[in-house]
């Protein structure tokens, strides 16, 4: 089913070359729930490296992955790793694999599979860990980053076309005292805004899961717009050069991706401007023409928040298209 309908959008609008609309097998974010760990450190007696990983704890990674052009079952492996500048494994360094498996097709199963590892702090996270600490010329004073390296590819398909990808963990010492970790952002919803109505909320779950999904008909244009609670951006502190401390505030970024249609902007949200005004956080979602569908479509719609952090966060929607 899922492969006739991508056909259809195929041979309608020729070809996606529009990265936010996601057409086939791809990697939309990995997310962990400890994303930076701090220890406590004496930098006048600096602990042993054994010391310092009982202070960290253990840590579960997930990936979003999305495969709407086929029914399948998709192969994974997930590694423990120093990452190289290209975003792979380094295999000439340690490495450790996590976990793997199988994982039931992501769009229509339920319920919804998880495809997900846990990294222990244990002689393999210190095995990785100590090479790129003799090669930090801060000695890890300004943290020590390592990662996660995903493998992805369908159940009956050669290596050769598997997808990459992989996330960056953070081990930061606790300088200066006031140093909080970083922890992944958050939203108490998403509002959807349709020509002059009021704003209501965005019925979030994949469409499998979905009874009652966002409605739209053909070429109809909906406004949506992240909230985030009082708490969403996180005040943190860092060290200076002249051994004084800086506070920051973060800044939090949105990634909008949908099956099918189009957005205004795909990446919302960043830094303030040069003038100090806020970055736009909405986006307007446009449905596709009733020539380019087949019926009733439902589409799929994902919204990936990030920090500047390593923070991460996903939700998934669905807007239910009738010509």
């Amino acid at each position: 089913m899922k492969r006739a309908l991508l056909l259809v959008l195929v041979t309608a609008c020729g070809s996606f070359a529009d990265e936010d609309i996601v057409v086939d097998l791809r990697v939309l974010a990995m997310s962990a729930t400890l994303p930076e760990q701090l220890v406590v450190i004496d930098t006048a007696n600096p602990p042993d490296p054994i010391e310092l990983l009982e202070q960290v704890q253990p840590t579960e990674m997930c990936a979003l992955v999305a495969d709407p052009e086929h029914d399948r079952r998709l192969r994974w492996t997930m590694t423990l790793c120093a990452l190289r500048s290209d975003e792979r494994c380094d295999f000439d360094v340690p490495t450790k694999e996590l976990a793997s498996g199988m994982l039931d097709d992501p769009d229509t199963t339920v319920p919804e599979p998880r495809m997900c590892a846990t990294i222990q702090p244990d002689g393999n996270l210190l095995g990785i860990l100590l090479p790129v600490l003799e090669d930090d010329p801060y000695r890890g004073l300004g943290g020590i980053e390592y990662g996660i390296g995903l493998q992805l590819g369908g159940e009956d398909e050669g290596p050769e076309l598997d997808l990459f990808a992989a996330k960056t963990m953070r081990i930061v010492p606790k300088i200066p005292d006031s140093r909080t970790a970083s922890k992944n952002p958050t939203l108490t919803g998403i509002e959807i805004v349709i020509g002059e109505a009021a704003p209501v909320p965005l019925p979030l779950g994949r469409c499998v899961d979905q009874t009652a999904p966002l409605v739209l008909g053909p070429r109809e244009k909906v406004r949506l717009s992240p909230v985030e609670p009082p708490d969403a951006r996180e005040a943190y502190t860092v060290p200076t050069l002249d051994g004084e401390e800086r506070m920051f505030v973060e800044s939090l970024t949105y990634q909008w991706l949908a099956g099918f249609g189009g957005y205004s902007s795909g990446s919302t949200g960043g830094p303030r401007d040069f003038a100090g005004n806020p970055a736009p956080l909405f986006t307007d979602y446009s449905s596709p023409r009733a020539e380019d569908i087949s019926g009733v479509t439902d589409v799929p719609l994902w919204i990936v928040q990030r920090d500047e952090r390593l923070g991460s966060t996903w939700y998934q929607s669905c807007v239910r298209i009738t010509p």
